[in-house]
C-alpha cells in the first residue's frame, strides 16, 4: 500500500521501514531522524541507495528521485555507481572536470558554422539532448568510457521498449555515436581527457554492435484496435498528470512522439487552432524544409489551455526538471501502466501504435481519401511526379478529418452505452 502525507506523519511516531512501493521506502530512526531510501538489485546483490532526509524531501520529491533511479536501471546503469562517478567528477581539478554536456555545447558553439543546413545543425544537439545527456550529460568528459557509450546506444527507445536504440533506429543511433565521437576527440585535443576515443567504431564498437546494414527492419508497433479507442480515451481522460494529457493530445493529432514531447507554446496559434512545427526540430519526421501545420480539434485545444505553465519553460508539456519538457519515456511508461492489449497477439498497445489505429479507422470507416490521411500522418508523397505537382498541405481537408477523428475519440464508450427497452405494442 502506498504511503500518504498523513501516513508519513504517523510513521514518525514509530521507528521502522515503511514501503511506498517499487523500491521506495521511508526509514524512520526517530521522530527527528528519518530518510528516504531506494532498494534495488544489481547483479544478484541487494543495494540500498540513500535519496535524502525527510526534512528536505517531500513524499512527491522522493518518488521523483526513485523514478530517476528506476530509469537509470532500465537503461542498464547502476544508480549508485552513477552517483559515485558524479562525485568523482566534482573532485577532479577544474580543467578536467568539464562535463560531457558542457563539452558537447562548447564543441557545437565552435563548429556550428560548418553545418550549412539549419536542420542538420539543430539535429546535432537535439539528438544528444534526447538520448545522451540524460544518461551521461553530468559525467566528467574525462570519465566517458566505453561502457557508458554502450549504455547510451543500448538504451531502450520510447517507441520500441523491447529493443535497443541501436536496433530500433540504427541510422539515428549511428549519427548519435558519431557525434559523441566528435565531442570526445575535441575534448582530447583541448586537454580535458586522454586515451582512446570510447565512441570509435572501427576496431572498437564494431566488435560489440552489429553493422547497420545487418539489422532487420523494425516490426510494426503493436496498436490498439480502432474500435477500442473511445473506451481507451475515456479511461485516459480520467488519468491525471502531464503524461496523460500529452498522450491524449498525441492521439488526437496523430503526431509522432518526438513532435509532441518537444512541442513549444510559441508554436501554437490559440485563435486559429493551429500547431506549426518547425522543420529543424529533430524527431518530428518532417521530410521537407517547410513547417508542418497541424489542425487542432476543440478537445486538443481544451487540453492545451488546461496545461500548467512554468516561468521560463517554453515546452507545452513540461517535465519534472525546471525548464525541461516531458521525458521521452513518460507516455511509454503510462501505456505500460494502462496495459491495454494490442491487435498483435501477446503484445500490449504502444504509443506509436495509435497512428496505425488512426489509419485503420480512416480506411475502414470513413470516405476520406488515402492521400489526406497520409498527409495527416506527416508521410511524404511516395510518387516523385505526384510530389512535384502537389504543393499544398491539404490543410482544410485535414482539419475536417481531425475534427471527425476527435468526435470518434470522444464518443460515448461502448462500455457506457445503455440499451433502453421499447414498450411492447398494445
Amino acid at each position: 500500500m502506498k504511503l500518504t502525507v498523513k501516513g508519513v506523519e504517523r510513521a514518525l511516531k514509530k521507528p521502522g521501514r515503511y514501503r511506498d512501493g517499487r523500491g521506495l521506502l521511508l526509514q524512520v530512526n526517530s521522530a527527528t531522524n528519518a530518510s528516504w531510501v531506494f532498494r534495488y538489485e544489481r547483479g544478484g546483490r541487494e543495494r540500498w541507495l540513500g535519496l535524502g532526509p525527510l526534512s528536505l524531501l517531500s513524499l512527491a520529491e522522493a518518488r521523483d528521485k526513485a523514478h530517476e533511479a528506476r530509469k537509470l536501471l532500465f537503461n542498464g546503469i547502476d544508480p549508485m555507481e552513477q552517483r559515485k562517478a558524479e562525485k568523482a567528477a566534482k573532485a577532479i581539478e577544474p580543467s578536467a572536470a568539464l562535463s560531457f554536456e558542457e563539452a558537447a555545447r562548447q564543441y557545437f558553439d565552435q563548429h556550428q558554422q560548418k553545418w550549412r543546413n539549419p536542420k542538420h545543425r539543430a539535429q546535432f544537439l537535439s539528438t544528444l539532448e534526447q538520448y545522451a545527456f540524460p544518461l551521461i550529460g553530468r559525467v566528467a568528459i574525462s570519465q566517458i568510457d566505453t561502457p557508458r557509450v554502450i549504455a547510451v546506444l543500448e538504451q531502450r527507445h520510447a517507441n520500441y521498449p523491447d529493443q535497443r536504440l541501436w536496433d530500433a533506429i540504427p541510422e539515428t543511433a549511428n549519427r548519435l555515436r558519431g557525434r559523441i565521437e566528435q565531442v570526445l576527440d575535441w575534448a582530447t585535443v583541448r586537454g580535458h581527457r586522454t586515451g582512446d576515443n570510447s565512441a570509435r567504431w572501427k576496431g572498437h564498437l564494431d566488435n560489440v554492435l552489429p553493422p547497420r546494414g545487418s539489422i532487420r527492419k523494425v516490426k510494426h508497433h503493436p496498436a490498439l484496435a480502432y474500435a477500442q479507442i473511445p473506451d481507451f480515451m475515456a479511461e485516459l481522460r480520467r488519468r491525471e498528470g502531464i503524461a496523460a494529457r500529452a498522450l491524449e493530445f498525441l492521439i488526437l493529432t496523430a503526431a509522432p512522439t518526438g513532435a509532441v514531447i518537444g512541442a513549444r507554446r510559441d508554436e501554437v496559434d490559440f485563435e486559429q487552432k493551429v500547431w506549426t512545427v518547425p522543420p529543424d526540430r529533430a524527431e518530428t519526421k518532417i521530410s521537407v524544409d517547410q513547417p508542418r501545420r497541424v489542425p487542432l480539434s476543440d478537445r486538443a485545444m481544451e487540453i492545451l489551455k488546461g496545461l500548467p505553465i512554468e516561468d521560463g519553460n517554453p515546452y507545452l508539456f513540461i517535465g519534472g526538471k525546471a525548464g525541461s519538457g516531458i521525458s521521452n519515456m513518460a507516455m511509454a511508461e503510462l501505456m505500460k501502466d494502462l496495459a491495454w492489449p494490442s491487435t498483435t497477439p501477446d503484445r500490449l498497445a504502444t504509443v506509436h501504435g495509435f497512428r496505425s489505429s488512426f489509419k485503420d479507422w480512416v480506411s475502414e470507416t470513413t470516405n476520406f481519401p488515402n492521400h489526406v490521411s497520409e498527409a495527416a500522418l506527416w508521410h511524404a508523397v511516395a510518387d516523385k511526379v505526384e510530389a512535384a505537382y502537389r504543393r499544398g498541405d491539404l490543410f482544410n481537408k485535414r482539419r475536417r478529418l481531425m475534427v471527425a477523428w476527435a468526435q470518434y475519440c470522444t464518443a460515448l464508450p461502448l462500455a457506457s452505452a445503455k440499451v433502453v427497452p421499447m414498450r411492447g405494442a398494445r
